[in-house]
């Protein structure tokens, strides 16, 4: 479909490193500063334009989208992979969607979706809410737009997104209504000079 639904299989050669990588403050810090100039680049902008956990905010949003689309394609099918954090891999890039690598060895029901997703994300979240002095309101938002943003471009995927709405700590941060997702709080993107709203931002108006 596109590079948000991909996950490769990991084959072990050079250049990958482990998603544990990312849970280091360090490497995660150094990953935002990393967009933090591609944004200045691709903007116009002097760095001090651009707020640091704001950018955090908007590459943490990047991230759950390449971790949450593919297990909502593949629950679609009536299962899901069967992985956690230190079954994935990732590598650099100077921009686009992270690449991510996966060692799979099986499969869960597709109503176990909720406990892949929020395994995969929960630890990420941790450290960008620490590391960035980001709320919870704003990250777990922003993974209900990474679901909102896979579920418009799967068929018959909006009840599945709408359950996991229901559950802790996604509920209540966004709803679905007629196949389209509001979020209940803003990723901060509107910060960035520029940068304007999301289709799904609580500050604009239908």
């Amino acid at each position: 479909m596109n590079p948000y639904f991909v996950w490769e299989s990991f084959d072990g050669s050079a250049g990958w490193r482990p998603f544990a990588d990312l849970l280091d403050p360090d490497v995660a810090a150094a990953r935002v500063a990393a967009s933090r100039q591609a944004l200045a680049g691709m903007f116009g902008l002097e760095l001090d334009a651009l707020p640091e956990r704001v950018v955090a905010s908007v590459l943490f949003l990047g991230y759950a989208s390449r971790l949450v689309s593919p297990p909502l394609a593949q629950a679609l099918e009536g299962s899901v992979p069967d992985v956690g954090p230190d079954d994935l891999w990732w590598r650099e890039v100077p921009g686009g969607p992270l690449p991510v690598a996966v060692h799979l060895d099986g499969r869960r029901p597709a109503e176990e979706l909720s406990d892949v997703v929020f395994g995969l994300v929960d630890p990420l979240e941790d450290v960008f809410a620490r590391t960035f002095h980001l709320s919870s309101q704003v990250l777990w938002g922003n993974v209900a737009s990474a679901l909102g943003g896979a579920a418009g471009q799967l068929d018959g995927a909006w009840p599945t997104v709408a359950g996991l709405l229901q559950r802790p700590p996604l509920k209540g941060m966004a709803a679905v209504s007629n196949g389209r997702l509001r979020r209940n709080n803003c990723c901060l993107y509107y910060r960035i000079p520029g940068g304007g709203t999301c289709g799904d931002c609580v500050l604009t108006r239908d």
